[in-house]
């Protein structure tokens, strides 16, 4: 190790952070000037990649989870020749540049995941530990290993203190995730103030109660920082490796250092006399030629295992057609593009609740998409998702499809973005309907970051019954549907929950959420397959056409669709059934589409949902009603409870009578 060229490689980060942060008046310091020799060592020495192939397959995986002190990501990325240039660089935080305030994946090279929130990214690194623990199982034998590299996440105590932190490095020290290198910058500050103001607990114990090798280490120290990474990346105990790096936050500045003054921009007030005493030339955002050649070097070394990998993979792939024809699929996000055709249609006397079709089909999912995984908040035996052949993800076998997350809603959906940010398996996770606030910080970073993660939520509605209204969602569909770039399916019978199912995996630009019933629902059989199925993808659809005069239309999402269906029955032939299953999908459709299912001449309409009545009155209009619940649920059965507050055919009857006069 040239410990020389790596501590002035150190100095320069920090001036080019300064520098950055000076240039915007905007930022956080701490970080990265706190962390400048950790920096050093993982990109000058002990983290593998190419810049010139930052989706390499085989690369060590670096997370920067404390997201708001991105200069330190962007500063490395660019000195170790990365596709962010030094303009990149100056331009921080400004209107169009690749280095925003929070690193923000697919928006700049070498960013592995949206790190905005803090913890997010321990628990995005334990997704992808996962998925290279799974690769490794799936696609390594015993002539060729495909993968064997490491995941590298750097949090400080924001991150640790999260709620999402905790409940990840938990599920990560029982699952064995011994690729896992996890290194805590601990500076003993948080923003408001030193830290033991707001915690006490001793980190290293901590983390050797979980399942994990811990080390406490001095984080300026150069020799100190390699030999503790490289040993915990040639770990192979079973067991994560947490690294103790007891920094000072914004070294560099000694008019802020060690404080919690030292955590944002103000620091950077003082940079002419931060770059005197850090030994850098008179002038801004300095790189010297020879710290510029040391990482042109470790650039070709990165080059050169990418070229000797790549033999090792075509030499794999010649041998393994059909392993490599998977890989090659997960990577690309390709399904099969007659998935829903190879689900087979219900039979017409087919009765359940959605949350029990969705069992039956999920279990076909799996089969036609090998990539697929799912998992459960401690919840498999209600909500059904559960992969029957799939096997249990384990300390012991990595090859399980099934994820058994114990009552972690929030770590489940950041472990399911780290998955799907990995790019080789496709990620499911799920819980009751009324938690999915538990994930919801999640759930928005996949929708930003637009990550193909399916949401399986069931007991979608207060149909739950004598659980009461605790456990009886009535915001909580509505409230997703308000994320922008997450589809919200919420599917009314069995040909609709295949149809969303496909949906969800066909979609490769964000999220999909799968709300299903505990209770059963109408099957709408007399209707064709086709129908439905094709309906539901495009989000909305004329489930029952009307047989005379059009005076009435009648639209619902999910269980409620049965209550029009059979209302509709009885208020004749003026009467058009629209099934609304999810109302993101229809709004992307063509006006003529849209139009033809919701003419403008029908002003006359009524919408039901089991929910809050906001987002249906864009469809009714002014001229319209809307039967809904904008109150909280009743602890009884779910049938009473739905008839109490007017879910059934008859309420529909009743307004449609009073609107048609």
């Amino acid at each position: 190790m040239n410990e020389q060229i790596l501590q002035s490689a150190a100095a320069q980060a920090r001036g080019l952070a300064i520098d950055a942060v000076h240039a915007c008046s905007s930022g956080h310091l701490g970080l990265p000037l706190g962390c400048a020799e950790i920096g050093a060592v993982l990109f000058g020495e002990s983290l593998n990649f190419d810049p010139a192939a930052p989706k390499w397959l085989n690369r060590d995986r670096f997370i920067l989870s404390a997201g708001h002190g991105s200069m330190f990501i962007y500063t490395w990325l660019h000195l170790s020749g990365y596709g962010v240039s030094l303009e990149d660089v100056k331009s921080f935080r400004k209107l169009d540049s690749i280095t925003p305030g929070h690193p923000e994946f697919d928006e700049t090279p070498g960013i592995e995941a949206t790190t905005g929130p803090l913890g997010q990214g321990i628990a995005n690194g334990v997704g992808y530990a996962i998925s290279g623990k799974r690769a490794a199982a799936r696609y390594n034998t015993a002539d060729h290993t495909l993968f064997n590299h490491n995941i590298v996440v750097l949090a400080g105590d924001g991150c640790i203190q999260e709620g999402i932190a905790r409940e990840s490095i938990e599920f990560a020290g029982h699952s064995g995730l011994d690729n896992l290198v996890l290194i805590y910058d601990s500076n003993d500050v948080t923003l408001d103030a030193m830290a033991d103001v707001s915690q006490g607990d001793k980190a290293q114990d901590y983390f050797e109660s979980q399942n994990w090798n811990a080390v406490t280490i001095d984080g300026h120290d150069l020799a100190a920082v390699k030999s503790a990474v490289d040993a915990a990346k040639a770990n192979s105990n079973g067991k994560p490796s947490v690294i103790i790096a007891k920094t000072e936050i914004g070294r560099g500045i000694p008019q802020v250092a060690g404080t919690q003054k030292a955590h944002g921009e103000g620091g950077a007030n003082f940079a002419a006399e931060a770059r005197a005493g850090l030994g850098l030339p008179e002038g801004s955002f300095f790189v010297s030629d020879d710290v510029r050649a040391f990482f042109a070097a470790k650039a070709t070394e990165g080059a050169a295992a990418v070229a000797a990998w790549q033999v090792t993979y075509d030499a794999w792939s010649a041998a393994n057609p059909a392993l490599a024809e998977e890989l090659s699929n997960g990577v690309a996000k390709v399904v099969p593009s007659d998935l829903l055709d190879q689900i087979p249609a219900f039979d017409a006397d087919y009765k359940d609740a959605t949350r029990g079709t969705g069992a039956v089909v999920i279990n076909k999912v799996a089969e036609l998409v090998p990539q697929f995984l799912t998992g459960s908040a401690d919840l498999f035996g209600s909500t059904k998702n559960y992969i029957k052949e799939g096997g249990d993800f384990s300390a012991t076998n990595a090859t399980g499809r099934n994820l058994w997350f114990g009552i972690r809603e929030h770590a489940m959906g950041g472990i399911c973005n780290g998955i799907a940010y990995d790019g080789l398996f496709r990620a499911s996770g799920a819980t009751f309907c009324v938690f999915a606030d538990y994930l919801r910080p999640s759930i928005r970073i996949a929708a930003l970051a637009k990550l193909p993660v399916t949401y399986i939520f069931t007991h979608d509605s207060v149909g739950v019954g004598e659980d009461g209204p605790t456990h009886q969602p009535v915001e909580t569909v509505s409230g997703l549907r308000v994320i922008p770039n997450l589809d919200v399916m919420r599917p009314a019978d069995p040909e609709e929950v295949a149809a969303a199912y496909a949906a969800s995996l066909a979609r490769t630009d964000g999220p999909t959420a799968l709300i299903f019933t505990r209770q059963g629902v109408r099957h709408n059989s007399e209707v064709p397959v086709a129908t439905r199925r094709e309906g539901t993808l495009k989000g909305g659809y004329v489930l029952k056409e009307e047989k005379g005069e059009l005076k009435l239309i009648l639209m619902a999402s999910g269980s409620e669709v049965g209550h029009i269906v059979e209302a509709a029955e009885q208020l004749g032939d003026c009467v058009r059934v629209v099934s609304m299953p999810c109302l993101e999908r229809f709004d992307r459709q063509s006006c003529e589409y849209k139009a033809s299912v919701l003419p403008a001449t029908c002003t006359k309409r009524i919408a039901i949902e089991a929910g809050v009545s906001a987002p249906w009155y864009k469809y009714t209009g002014l001229d319209g009603d809307v039967l809904a619940i904008d109150r909280f649920g009743i602890s009884a059965p779910g049938d009473v409870v739905m008839e109490k507050l007017g879910m059934s055919a008859g309420h529909v009857v009743v307004a449609a009578k009073n609107l048609l006069g």
